[in-house]
């Protein structure tokens, strides 16, 4: 699945009533009942922008009632999930920090129906591939809840048991699964074998149009093209499926300087070391193989996380 770098977007429909002229000729239906709102925590308005922003990571749903599951049922879908966007989007420039998130989700878990809405938004902003606010490390804190709750039974558990064990894979700040790559000449290597002061893994697919937009914005950045000619950083693109035969026909179209290569055998899916669900998939590491930007499509955040460390 290619992953499409948007945000979630609500459609308003607006419908004409009524006709020209003339006189209803059937009495009126009785209109259906306001949907219930949402109001997020309002911050005081004596705090700076910066504090602001601090007490809406820990109060934003201080206006929830966690115990109304009526709540729930009444207020519309999309409107609840663009609320939990932009909570997400609160707390992003910590992606690491997954306090505010498992507070969140003691709060939830106070009812099955409650902690299953909230596991709800949590997959389709956290966990979709095409979500451009999807991050494991706040996804993690949603499925331990659902795994420590004892509204779950065994089957139930199935899912979430999976899906914690794939996100706990190459953790930001934490080394990199390893892996044996092969080259088109038959020679092989491991991702630990290659030496750099960084090394920016490109898991992609032939013919992807993402994969080709992520490839000509490396090779357009005068930043990574420099390291890469200083041998500061190696890519390692690495195709991760079966078909050899359209990876030899694709890989002309990978620069000669960087790393191009297969899984031999699919290992990594088939041993579940890398998240494949969404391709294409840039993993940026430092010398020691830790991971410093995980499962992005965005150039922009490699720049800028190198940059942030220089």
């Amino acid at each position: 699945m290619v992953r499409k770098t948007i945000l979630i977007a609500v459609t308003l429909c607006a419908a004409a009533c009524g006709g020209r002229g003339g006189r209803q000729t059937s009495a009126p239906k009785p209109s259906a009942p306001q949907p219930a709102v949402f109001l997020p925590a309002i911050p005081p308005a004596a705090l700076s922008a910066e504090e602001k922003h601090d007490y809406l990571r820990l109060h934003y749903w201080d206006r929830f009632d966690f115990s109304d599951t009526t709540f729930i049922a009444r207020i519309d879908t999309m409107p609840m999930i663009e609320a939990y966007a932009r909570y997400v989007a609160l707390l992003s420039d910590r992606p690491t920090d997954r306090a505010p998130m498992d507070s969140l989700m003691r709060r939830a878990a106070s009812s099955r129906p409650m902690l299953d809405y909230f596991a709800m938004l949590a997959d389709k902003v956290l966990h979709d591939p095409n979500s451009p606010l999807r991050n494991d490390e706040f996804y993690i804190p949603v499925l331990e809840a659902q795994l420590a709750s004892p509204y779950y039974d065994e089957y139930e558990r199935i899912g979430p048991q999976y899906e914690l064990e794939t996100a706990m894979q190459n953790r930001i700040g934490q080394p990199a699964n390893d892996f044996r790559y092969t080259l088109a000449s038959g020679a092989s290597g491991t991702l630990y074998g290659l030496r750099a002061e960084y090394v920016l893994l490109f898991i992609n697919n032939p013919g992807c149009p993402m994969c080709r937009d992520i490839r000509e914005a490396i090779t357009q950045s005068p930043m990574l093209t420099e390291m890469i000619e200083r041998g500061r950083l190696k890519v390692l693109a690495l195709y991760p499926d079966e078909d050899l035969a359209e990876w030899h026909r694709y890989r002309e179209q990978i620069p000669a300087e960087w790393i191009n290569a297969y899984d031999r055998g699919c290992v990594l899916r088939e041993r579940n070391l890398y998240d494949l669900s969404a391709i294409p998939a840039l993993y940026l590491l430092d010398s020691a193989k830790r991971v410093l930007v995980k499962d992005s499509t965005d150039v922009a955040q490699i720049e800028e996380t190198i940059d942030r460390r220089s």
